[in-house]
C-alpha cells in the first residue's frame, strides 16, 4: 500500500485534542512508525503522557516526546511572553529540521494552534513548515481554534465541541484525565 503522508488537525473547544493526538502516535507506533511529538506551549509540569510515552520508548525508541514550552500564557508578563515567543520559535525550527531529517514517520505538533492564537508564531511560518512536509510524512497539529488558513492546507480536520465539562460545576483538573 503506498503511503501518503497526511496533515491532521485537532481542534475545537472541547477537550480530547492531544489526547487523540497522543492515541493517534500509540496507534502509528503499533504499526512500525517512528513518531516524534514537539510540545509548543507545555513545558514543566509533569504530564501522564510523558510517563506512558518514555515508557513505550524505552521498548525501541520508535517514539519521542518534547516539552519545548513554558507553560501556560494566560497571565503572563511582556517578559514571559518573551520568553514563550522564542521558545516557539526554536520548537518550529526544530520540526522543521526533523521534519526533513527522514527519521520520523509521524510527527505531532502538539498545541501549535495555541502558539499561532497567542501570538507566539505567525501564521506565514506555519504555513511555510506545512509546504516543507515531506509526503511520505504524517504531520498532527492540535489546539484550539485552528486558522482558516491550516484547515485549507489539512487533509483531515476534527473539531472537538464542548458539550459539558466538569470545570463548569467547580471541579479541578483531575490527575490521568486532564494531564
Amino acid at each position: 500500500m503506498k503511503k501518503n503522508g497526511l496533515v491532521l488537525v485537532h481542534t475545537g473547544e472541547g477537550k480530547g485534542k492531544t489526547t487523540a493526538a497522543i492515541g493517534l502516535a500509540v496507534r502509528a507506533w503499533g504499526n512500525g512508525f517512528r513518531i516524534l511529538i514537539l510540545q509548543f506551549i507545555k513545558g514543566s509540569w509533569k504530564y501522564g503522557e510523558l510517563a506512558a510515552l518514555k515508557a513505550l520508548a524505552e521498548t525501541d525508541g520508535r517514539i519521542e516526546i518534547r516539552p519545548s514550552g513554558i507553560g501556560f500564557t494566560r497571565k503572563a508578563t511582556a517578559e514571559e511572553m518573551t520568553t514563550h515567543r522564542k521558545k516557539a520559535q526554536a520548537a518550529l525550527q526544530e520540526a522543521a529540521s526533523e521534519m526533513t531529517s527522514g527519521q520520523w514517520d509521524m510527527i505531532v505538533l502538539d498545541e501549535i494552534n495555541y502558539a499561532l492564537k497567542f501570538g507566539l508564531l505567525e501564521e506565514q511560518e506555519v504555513l511555510e513548515l506545512l509546504s516543507q512536509k515531506p509526503t511520505d510524512l504524517h504531520l498532527v497539529l492540535t489546539g484550539r481554534d485552528a486558522l482558516p488558513a491550516v484547515i485549507d492546507r489539512a487533509d483531515l480536520v476534527t473539531e472537538m465541541r464542548l458539550i459539558k465539562h466538569p470545570f463548569q460545576k467547580g471541579i479541578r483538573a483531575q490527575k490521568g484525565i486532564e494531564f
